[in-house]
């Protein structure tokens, strides 16, 4: 089949490589002039898509990057992979409305729309829906097929990827939703089958704010663990040994990328402003989860000024990690560049060290010290050094041997008196 995909991002580029893999010809269409620039050249800056394979499938003719909409037409599938960003702290659409349009442009009978950008239940069938009908004057479900199928992309996982994660498909008609399947067989995981868009759509924002709000429980438990002298780390160990009943979430320095600190906005905004009800767990979730870097900085403000009778002024800090998680180099959302942020902002001196992440894009500030696993001076030069992503490329039995102090966000760290575990 005819395969557009709109967005060549972390969603996008893993499905275009897997459609093309799958017998399908694909249009990506990426309005990015850097990106597409990259995706011409054979050369992918998506971890899970290698430049061998983004190259190979290039050379085989049956995938075409491109930002020129013209190239979209006669399509048999178009996937709206495109973000649903945060706009002044509340859901911006603006990318799926004009990916929508601009797919309208070039419908044809029977093609099949299918939307995998999270997003609140509704989305697909009052905005979506909506601009497809009033560019042809179609009705979906008789002239044309649409669905929505939530993305399941853990950017940098090696075990669970789109081949072996089972995939939620729905429909907005049954016929709808066969379309849908036929595409998804073959290229995804075990298909999973939702009576409903708007269940779908549910399930996938769920999905992420289960994991946001108990991810801001272990937060909050590891501060008063401070104020109560007990060992938050050990705590959860000791109860993770519970085999029922239990799901074991580790603190840290707040909630990154994409996910966690995006997508539960979605579900609470839409349910306060569309049906006046708040959901009160994901609300307070937010603000301890966006508190928490601010906690970071004031722990280590703290115990410069307890143990060390310096403050923060001043002071040359070493942060160990800007990408939002281990393994990867993606930094969206990252708490890493809050406590960053923060810490200048109190006159410190902060170098960044993360082996994933290129300083290219990301300013002056941090200084950002890329695809280099030591510092740009001894750790002992550093009056503190915060741990914030645990690459594995770190040496932390070095850290801990060099280091004057360590303020350990993520509880790996060897135990020593001069490393504090948040």
């Amino acid at each position: 089949m005819q395969i557009v995909i709109m967005g060549q991002g972390y969603v996008g580029l893993p499905l275009a490589m897997a459609a093309v893999a799958n017998g399908h010809t694909v249009t990506g269409y990426e309005p990015d002039e850097d990106r597409l620039l990259h995706l011409m050249n054979g050369k992918s800056y998506i971890e899970d898509v290698s430049s061998d394979v983004l190259a190979h499938v290039l050379d085989s003719g049956r995938y075409l990057p491109t930002r020129q909409s013209a190239a979209l037409t006669d399509f048999d599938v178009a996937v709206i992979t495109v973000p649903t960003p945060l706009k002044d702290r509340q859901p911006d659409l603006s990318y799926v409305r004009a990916a929508a349009e601009t797919l309208a442009a070039h419908l044809k009978a029977g093609a099949l729309v299918v939307l995998e950008s999270t997003t609140h239940p509704g989305t697909t069938r009052e905005v979506v829906v909506p601009i497809l009908e009033n560019a042809t004057g179609w009705t979906a479900g008789h002239d044309f097929h649409v669905g929505f199928s939530p993305e399941r992309i853990d950017p940098g996982n090696r075990q669970w990827c789109l081949s072996t994660t089972p995939k939620i498909v729905s429909g907005l008609t049954q016929a709808c939703l066969k379309e849908v399947e036929r595409f998804y067989t073959g290229i995804a995981g075990e298909l999973v089958l939702a009576a409903t868009l708007e269940e779908a759509e549910l399930a996938k924002v769920f999905e992420n704010t289960f994991r946001h709000v108990n991810v801001a429980l272990v937060n909050e438990l590891a501060r008063l663990a401070h104020v109560l002298s007990v060992d938050v780390w050990r705590t959860l160990d000791l109860a993770g040994t519970k085999p029922f009943g239990f799901t074991q979430f580790q603190p840290g320095p707040g909630v990154g990328g994409h996910c966690l600190p995006v997508d539960p906005v979605y579900l609470s905004h839409h349910l306060r402003t569309a049906h006046g009800q708040p959901f009160r767990l994901v609300e307070l979730a937010q603000d301890i989860n966006e508190s928490q870097p601010a906690y970071v900085v004031q722990r280590l403000q703290d115990t410069l000024n307890t143990r060390y009778h310096r403050g923060v002024y001043g002071a040359r800090f070493l942060a160990l990690g800007l990408a939002y998680k281990p393994g990867t180099g993606d930094h969206r959302e990252s708490p890493a560049a809050q406590v960053i942020s923060l810490l200048e902002s109190k006159g410190a001196l902060v170098d960044c060290l993360d082996p994933h992440v290129a300083p290219a894009g990301l300013g002056d500030s941090p200084k950002v010290f890329g695809a280099h696993t030591e510092p740009p001076r001894p750790y002992a030069d550093y009056d503190a050094v915060v741990l914030l992503t645990p690459h594995d490329e770190f040496d932390l039995q070095q850290i801990a041997d060099q280091a004057n102090y360590v303020l350990d966000t993520r509880g790996v760290m060897p135990v020593a008196p001069h490393i504090e575990r948040l």
